[in-house]
């Protein structure tokens, strides 16, 4: 029969990952249901129009959001793992941390959005040809939670 050395310390260690990870969590990241315009649109749907387009309504597609999540979900899994094991295994305070950053990323992604431009008729009408950015409603309204 074989032996195995150390079987104490790795019953430890997977003893304390499994005290933190034990209460499971789910992250949200993006435009929250609370999140609405003065006139109760849900910002949600605003961002999904600009991301995806309303062609009927001469709106273009400028995919913030999807080309962000395309782009950075390969870096989230090492993140949260790393996230995880500096705040003790403790998935809520790990994920809390991951939420703020993916945030981060999202309004950056807007701010970096610029195609296609704007329509003339749309600048001047906004002052400026910076699309995504109006009110500044959408970027403010990004939140995490984890529930």
């Amino acid at each position: 029969m074989a032996t195995i050395s150390g079987g104490d310390k790795l019953a430890n260690a997977l003893a304390k990952i499994s005290r933190g990870v034990s209460q499971p969590a789910t992250l949200r990241v993006g435009f929250l249901a609370k999140s609405t315009y003065p006139n109760g649109t849900p910002v949600a749907m605003i961002a999904a129009i600009q991301n995806f387009g309303a062609p009927s309504r001469g709106i273009p597609p400028r995919p913030f959001f999807s080309n962000m999540v395309k782009s950075k979900r390969g870096e989230w899994p090492k993140a949260i793992s790393g996230l995880l094991k500096d705040n003790d295994y403790d998935a809520v305070k790990a994920l809390d941390v991951a939420g703020a950053a993916i945030g981060g990323q999202l309004r950056q992604s807007i701010i970096d959005t610029n195609e296609p431009p704007l329509a003339p008729s749309t600048i001047k009408r906004k002052g400026h040809s910076k699309p995504l950015i109006d009110s500044a409603m959408m970027i403010n309204s990004i939140d995490h939670e984890v529930v």
